[in-house]
């Protein structure tokens, strides 16, 4: 899949001089990295039109997006996952009242270098390799090559989904190589054999080998009638009810001929 380009400050920058526009405001998204190809291509549609208005994108995890939210840092969060309680009482002590935006669906896929000949894989049989119990892929009816155990940092939304769905609340063993974000999962997967991880369905691409889980594969349909065992919402939150540019960023985000439209050319799921 292409992937947007980061917006970064000497793109930026750049486009100050060039354009000869006075900025009328500047707003920045920060979180997940999941939803981070939707933030960039968004952005930078939204710019085009909005010429006056400046929008810098970062990863890090939602994790990290909810916590610049709380502490005043980012105008809008991407999070694969719904804020937390406690993170919500967080925001309101600091002066917040989140506000909650569904942006898309997204399903987890494991995946598996594109030379591995296991085809399907069933959610105890996933759950047995991250907890450690599986550790050679002979066990599955592959190879017999030990399993290199793939996963996502804590901090990440796509890992707590996963640890809620597969793992069903138990943790991802000590074993397993960490990784900050989906393509680091998709180029360390690409480049062993015995590897496997999960990553949101976005970031498939030719260099990897996706799974189906319970013989049913991750896809639009499968993700919006919920047959998928690994689906999820994707969100973007703004610290209040928004106003200004980020409503119309907002508005713009969800509206299903300009953002969910980018949304699906990005790889994710529309809303409708």
């Amino acid at each position: 899949m292409k992937r947007s380009k980061l917006v970064t400050g000497a793109v930026l920058l750049a486009a100050i001089f060039t354009s000869g526009i006075a900025f009328a405001g500047n707003m920045s998204i920060n979180g997940s990295t999941t939803v981070l190809p939707i933030a960039q291509t968004v952005a930078e549609a939204f710019m085009k039109e909005h010429p006056d208005v400046i929008i810098s994108v970062s990863g890090g995890g939602s994790g990290n997006g909810i916590k610049a939210l709380i502490d005043g840092t980012t105008d809008i969060a991407d999070a694969s996952r719904a804020m937390k309680d406690e993170e919500i009482e967080m925001a309101k002590e600091k002066g917040a009242k989140p506000v909650e935006f569904v942006v898309a669906y997204d399903c987890i896929v494991p995946v598996v270098h594109t030379k591995n000949p296991l085809k399907n894989i069933t959610v105890d049989q996933l759950k047995a390799i991250y907890k450690g119990e599986v550790k050679n892929w002979k066990e599955l009816g592959g190879l017999d090559k030990p399993i290199v155990v793939i996963s996502r940092d804590t901090s990440s939304g796509t890992y707590e989904v996963w640890e809620e769905k597969v793992m069903k609340k138990e943790r991802v063993y000590p074993g397993a190589l960490l990784m900050a974000s989906n393509g680091a999962i998709v180029q360390t997967v690409s480049k062993n054999i015995n590897a496997i991880g999960y990553v949101g369905l976005g970031y498939m691409d030719k260099s990897i080998k996706m799974l189906s889980v319970n013989s049913i594969t991750g896809s639009k349909e499968t993700t919006l009638n919920k047959t998928y065992p690994v689906s999820r919402p994707l969100f973007m939150y703004t610290r209040k009810q928004p106003s200004g540019d980020v409503k119309i960023f907002m508005d713009y985000v969800i509206n299903k001929d300009k953002g969910q439209d980018l949304v699906g050319k990005s790889g994710f799921i529309p809303l409708k």
